[in-house]
């Protein structure tokens, strides 16, 4: 750990008192930790202004007090971040995952294709478009009759249509 400053002071008082404040970090219950915490304390004096210190030691330990905190803190906010993340993503009580398992997504996926089907083969076509616009894209019933040059009563008979084909469609599947 040489460095230009290596005759300073505070630099002296680290060198010398290495091991203490080892063991004071130790002590602290760094753990493992503590060579690296060691390692910050020295980046700080070797990075410090150069000027006079009235108690190096006790600045030294105080510097080691001081990442002991900050390194508590730190790991504490990323345990409670952790614990927060998790409880969005599963259900603590059983460990299990919200979402859907692959089987699932199979199942919806097929069924999303069979009412896919279902609306393409609608008569008219426009049945199937007027009810994506409507229900898909949110588009209002009047905005839909100016887009298609129909009335108004026209897309409302196409969507009863397309509700009618969904309901038996449902009742079907309920069957199954």
């Amino acid at each position: 750990m040489e460095d230009s400053k290596s005759g300073s002071g505070l630099e002296q008082a680290f060198l010398e008192n290495r091991a203490a404040l080892l063991r004071f970090l130790h002590a602290r219950g760094a753990g493992d930790a503590a060579e690296d915490l060691l390692q910050e304390v020295w980046l700080k004096v070797a990075s410090a202004p150069a000027g006079p210190v009235g108690a190096p030691l006790a600045y030294l330990y105080a510097v080691a007090n001081r990442l002991m905190i900050d390194r508590y803190r730190s790991a504490r906010a990323a345990a409670s971040r952790e614990h927060e993340w998790t409880a969005t993503q599963f259900d603590i009580a059983t460990g299990r995952s919200d979402a859907p398992d692959a089987e699932r997504l199979v199942a919806a996926r097929q069924l999303a294709a069979l009412v896919e089907q279902l609306l393409n083969d609608l008569e008219p076509p426009r049945v199937a478009q007027v009810f994506r616009r409507h229900r898909v894209d949110g588009v209002a019933q009047r905005d839909l009759a100016a887009e298609f040059g129909v009335s108004l009563s026209t897309i409302e008979a196409d969507l009863r249509k397309a509700y009618r084909a969904l309901a038996a469609f449902r009742e079907a599947q309920d069957e199954v």
